[in-house]
């Protein structure tokens, strides 16, 4: 022990209480806080307790370890000023469990997050485009419904690492895939969500559009498009998408733990431009129209049932899968759970529901095709009544509220979770602000104006992402909760080399690529007939499978790769530890305790633990 140590404290620290002495110390350190505030040197807070103690701590004079891979080169961007820990290539600020200070969601909050992940244009969309699939609206009801009740139990099941452990998803692929291994399904995530971004900016930039041509009618809203036919682009949603881009761009530098006034300015708004399209239609007809009671037109009802709710999960597979990426922010366990069981599937199916009901209205009204996209819709509306000034105002701020809708939307659904999956790419270098950025580019890279031209391709874009996300998804559910019983070495998620008990075989786990391949294979055939329009009889068998693609991908998914951890099992089952020592991870009781006791208290139970770190070296 040094011999700095050994004068500052008894003989026998280590054996006493820390309560007693964070009392026999608190006057001192309180003396030393009074110092350095009036020496402008503000006291860390970087949720651990550490922070750059080495400057700060006369009392200890201990080089403090920082942590992550300890011999891996090192970078100071980005990272916190008096961080803990090291920007490697396996950690950064937003890839760190999640510190007490930054745990600021509770149950309010969470409700917020579904509020805006629920009622938004991709669940008004996706119910009433069943519609145009050739569904009833009572058949597309029914499977909205379930399909918002399966996301709120996949949501609990995929949020749960997230409320334990405080990691998100990037950081937990790495147990079920290995170090190296977790880059497959990141980068599948990275894919399947720069394209869901690129479907949101263009709803975006339509709602933009629309809002621009009821400021300056009828020149705008028909203005000669200057694109060729066939990119189904027009010059005007360009022009609404540039616009848009440049409100979502600083929105993007909201940390996510600050979002929670956006959720409900976001929510109101929203709902407002729902109801208002709800009451026109509804006082118009003084019902929901005659095509809310006409059957389906679709041959095979039963299949085509079971469609509409694999698209449902589809569209919100990303969102279910990357759960953990927002319950780590809970301030108390649990508090996501209320969101994710209720909030989650009645705001999905009321938004469908009232999608396709003025969907179902407004044929009647317009004497039109099914407007199964409300931007069309209120463009047509705008037509309708000849460009009058009530309907001006009206349209302008019904495209307020989509507008808003698509902005949340796409920064917390989406932004947030696939930057923090490009920065897991490259930590070092990259944080969740600078992936987003990437993304939006990859995002408006992928032309998402051809996905929309039409309601059935836009269907098979959304049901084939659930061809990669449900065996992921089963993958990550079956290790977690039945191989490892939720328990993990969290130490390790950050050690690149043999040492980690997730390096597997050279940082690559076979045992979830098999799985994977094995969920996912057959449900390919099924996906390449129904985007081809084949509809030979030896097509019809993969097309009905197809049709139950989340659910048949995840069994098959989280089955295989159950069997064969118990056929070939891993090293370190049953292992748990912190990200770092417990002494230092579990924050004091302040409920009753002065400031500068309890902070005796936390430096106490540090100073024991580098004791103990050093007696054991």
């Amino acid at each position: 022990m040094p011999l700095s140590i050994r004068r500052r404290l008894p003989q026998k620290a280590q054996a006493i209480s820390p309560h007693r002495l964070a009392f026999s110390l608190s006057p001192m350190l309180a003396k030393l806080k009074e110092r350095s505030l009036r020496q402008k040197l503000p006291a860390s807070r970087d949720g651990f307790g550490l922070g750059n103690r080495q400057a700060k701590a006369p009392m200890v004079g201990i080089a403090l370890p920082s942590v992550c891979t300890p011999d891996a080169e090192t970078d100071p961007s980005p990272k916190d000023d008096d961080a803990a820990y090291e920007n490697t290539t396996w950690c950064n600020r937003d890839l760190i469990p999640i510190p007490p200070d930054r745990r600021t969601y509770g149950v309010l909050s969470y409700l917020g997050y579904w509020t805006v992940a629920g009622s938004c244009l991709s669940a008004w969309s996706t119910g009433s485009t069943l519609l145009a699939f050739g569904l009833s609206p009572r058949q597309a009801i029914g499977a909205v419904v379930g399909g918002g009740v399966v996301t709120g139990l996949l949501a609990v099941a995929c949020g749960w690492m997230g409320e334990n452990h405080h990691i998100g998803f990037t950081v937990s692929s790495r147990f079920s895939w290995g170090m190296r291994g977790s880059y497959f399904p990141v980068i599948l995530r990275i894919f399947t969500g720069s394209i869901w971004f690129g479907l949101q900016a263009l709803w975006g930039g339509q709602a933009t559009r629309v809002a621009i041509g009821a400021l300056f009618p009828p020149g705008f809203a028909h203005l000669p498009n200057r694109f060729d036919p066939r990119t189904h682009l027009q010059t005007n949603d360009f022009i609404g998408l540039v616009v848009w881009l440049c409100l979502f761009v600083p929105g993007v530098l909201v940390k996510p733990e600050e979002l929670q006034p956006a959720f409900v300015i976001s929510f109101i708004f929203f709902c407002g431009s729902c109801f208002g399209l709800l009451i026109w239609a509804l006082s118009l007809l003084h019902g929901p129209g005659e095509m809310f009671y006409e059957p389906g037109t679709t041959e095979n009802a039963s299949w085509d049932f079971l469609f509409g709710i694999t698209a449902i999960l589809g569209a919100w597979g990303g969102g279910t899968i990357g759960q953990s990426d927002w319950t780590r922010y809970a301030s108390r366990k649990y508090a996501p759970l209320m969101s994710q069981m209720v909030a989650s599937p009645v705001t999905i199916s009321a938004t469908a529901i009232i999608g396709i009901i003025v969907t179902s209205a407004a044929r009647d009204i317009i004497q039109g095709e099914i407007l199964w996209n409300p931007i069309h819709l209120l463009a047509a509306i705008q037509d309708y009544y000849e460009s009058s000034i009530p309907a001006r105002i009206a349209v302008f701020l019904a495209s307020l509220g989509l507008i808003g809708s698509q902005l949340l939307v796409s920064i917390v659904m989406i932004s947030i979770s696939t930057g923090m999956d490009i920065a897991g790419l490259w930590p070092k270098y990259l944080n969740i602000v600078r992936g987003g950025y990437i993304m939006a580019v990859v995002g408006i890279a992928t032309q998402p104006w051809h996905i929309l031209a039409t309601a059935t391709k836009f269907l098979a874009v959304i049901s084939g992402f659930g061809i990669f996300l449900a065996p992921a998804t089963g993958i990550m559910l079956a290790d977690y909760h039945l191989v490892r019983r939720r328990r993990l070495k969290l130490k390790d998620l950050y050690v690149g080399n043999g040492t980690s008990i997730y390096w597997f075989d050279h940082g690559f786990n076979w045992r979830a690529l098999a799985a994977f391949i094995a969920g996912a294979w057959p449900l390919v055939p099924g996906l390449v007939a129904t985007v081809n329009g084949y509809t030979s009889p030896s097509w019809v068998p993969w097309i009905r499978l197809y049709n139950l693609t989340f659910v048949v991908g995840l069994a098959i998914g989280s089955f295989v790769f159950w069997l064969l951890n118990l056929v070939f099992p891993v090293p370190g089952i049953g292992q748990d530890a912190p990200f770092l020592d417990e002494s230092l991870d579990a924050a004091p009781d302040t409920r009753s305790a002065p400031e500068h006791q309890v902070e005796a208290q936390g430096m106490v139970k540090r100073v024991m633990s580098t004791f103990r770190c050093q007696r054991e070296a």
